[in-house]
């Protein structure tokens, strides 16, 4: 799970009819030093985040439990924003 940093909607108007419903987005990860790493990444937003926010992202095979179905097409998910860090 990373956390990242949402960028902007990225604008599909063809995609996989089981992924209709959902927007996609470009992510950032945040290192563990607080700086932005250069890799920007396309999630699919489970739950309605905004651009700029701190959101919690799922990847790989762990993404598929976000949909309750194996036979999705997807990588990366939101799966929460995060209210506060309390490392800082």
């Amino acid at each position: 799970m990373y956390i990242c940093i949402v960028h902007g909607k990225c604008v599909s108007t063809i995609k996989n009819k089981k992924l209709a419903g959902y927007s996609l987005v470009t992510v950032q990860r945040i290192k563990k030093s607080g700086k932005l790493s250069d890799d920007i990444f396309v999630a699919v937003d489970t739950i309605g985040c905004s651009i700029d926010e701190t959101v919690l992202v799922t990847s790989g095979e762990n993404s598929k439990y976000a949909f309750d179905a194996n036979d999705i097409p997807i990588d990366h998910v939101i799966v929460g924003i995060v209210d506060s860090d309390a490392s800082k």
